[in-house]
């Protein structure tokens, strides 16, 4: 049995939004190299999910995989919207983390030969709607204010579980020998009850600004875990700036792939692996159109962040999901404003404005917020109804 969701269209044609075919992948560059590849866990780079008019996972690269479009349905016990390689598994017992764990291993014991592996993970949790091993939910129930809370704790717990049967996997199957794990989330913890489904979603921000989907710090800085398994690494913490976009880079050059041909935003932070030491060169820059905050627009360049927001004759932007024709023209004509400036090395909370306080860092800042702003907007796809 074959599944295909099908999205409803939208003006905006956020229904067409996928990850393109000339993109290239972390999988697509290690097949180069020998590697076998596989997802388990979430695929969320399409709206048309397991369907042929959008590009699927194996198009990316991946040799196996077995994922669900965004959530685990109806939550993450017992889901029933699984697809393995394109074809619908049906309902599954047990929660979602735990059953993709099963099918990495199961992947990792089929494997006929020793060729080297990537293998790609996407828990669902914490996202809703959520649902955690009542063993678990009476565990931290003690320590959390009300049961929909414990639900949270235990669902993070469960999760910790998972990762911990898996790396034992490595460990118990001469897997541990040349093994680098990278562990780390996707966005800040969720707004409670942003939405009707969102009642279980206490994630704690430590004192940053904000929350997922913002521009402030608690929507992106998240933590991140190393481990090179069987290699002696730096052993440690740091607070270099490090973004997911710096993986492709680094597996390339750990395992000698060929970088892509186009231009990469990503550094390699091989050193950061090896010695504890990496300074990026390249400012990271956001443009969230849909932000919850005020200000779209946000770059980290050194220690320093700057935020602006959008206004086209004045008015500001209203939220926008994606770029198209029907609103390229008022995007790209409208200006940066409202600037904030913060340095995160000494203000990660985003407390103090140095606008006006520091006006050379400002100009500085602001001058390249407008270049690399404007490179972005450059090679930004625009959604076309033709395509």
């Amino acid at each position: 049995m074959i599944l295909y969701l099908v999205l409803k269209k939208s003006e905006d044609l956020r229904h067409l939004v996928h990850l393109q075919k000339g993109e290239e992948t972390i999988p697509e560059r290690l097949k180069t190299v020998g590697y076998l590849t596989a997802l388990v866990g979430k695929w969320h780079c399409s709206s048309l999910f397991n369907n042929p008019a959008q590009p699927q996972p194996d198009y990316f690269g991946f040799d196996y995989w077995f994922a669900t479009h965004n959530n685990a349905s109806p939550s993450h016990e017992n889901p029933k919207n699984f697809v393995r390689n394109g074809e619908n598994v049906g309902p599954i017992e047990g929660f979602s983390c735990q059953i993709v764990v099963d099918e990495a291993m199961s992947w990792l014991d089929k494997k006929e030969d020793d060729n080297p592996f990537y293998l790609q993970v996407t828990f669902h949790e914490p996202h809703e709607p959520i649902a955690s091993p009542k063993d678990l939910v009476a565990e931290y129930l003690p320590y959390a204010n009300n049961e929909a809370e414990a639900q949270f704790f235990a669902n993070v717990a469960n999760v910790d579980k998972a990762v911990g049967r898996l790396l034992k996997y490595l460990q118990e199957n001469g897997k541990d020998d040349n093994t680098l794990v990278i562990f780390t989330s996707d966005n800040g913890p969720e707004t409670l009850a942003r939405y009707p489904g969102a009642k279980r979603t206490f994630g704690r921000t430590g004192g940053l600004k904000g929350r997922k989907l913002w521009t402030t710090e608690a929507g992106f800085r998240v933590p991140g875990i190393v481990k090179w398994i069987g290699k002696d690494t730096y052993n440690g913490t740091t607070d270099a700036v490090v973004s997911a976009l710096d993986i492709l880079p680094t597996l390339c050059e750990l395992t000698g792939a060929k970088l892509p041909d186009n231009k990469i935003d990503g550094e390699s932070f091989v050193s950061l692996i090896t010695e504890g030491k990496f300074t990026r060169k390249k400012p990271l820059i956001w443009g969230f159109y849909n932000a919850l905050n005020e200000h779209q627009v946000a770059m980290r360049h050194g220690d320093y962040k700057i935020l602006a927001r959008l206004k086209k004759d004045g008015e500001y932007l209203p939220n926008l999901n994606n770029m198209y024709k029907g609103n390229e023209e008022l995007i790209k004509s409208s200006e940066l404003a409202d600037f904030e400036l913060y340095n995160l090395k000494v203000d990660n909370k985003e407390s103090s404005n140095l606008v006006v306080d520091n006006p050379m860092v400002f100009n500085k800042m602001k001058a390249l917020l407008k270049t690399e702003y404007k490179a972005l907007l450059e090679e930004s796809h625009i959604w076309d109804s033709t395509e």
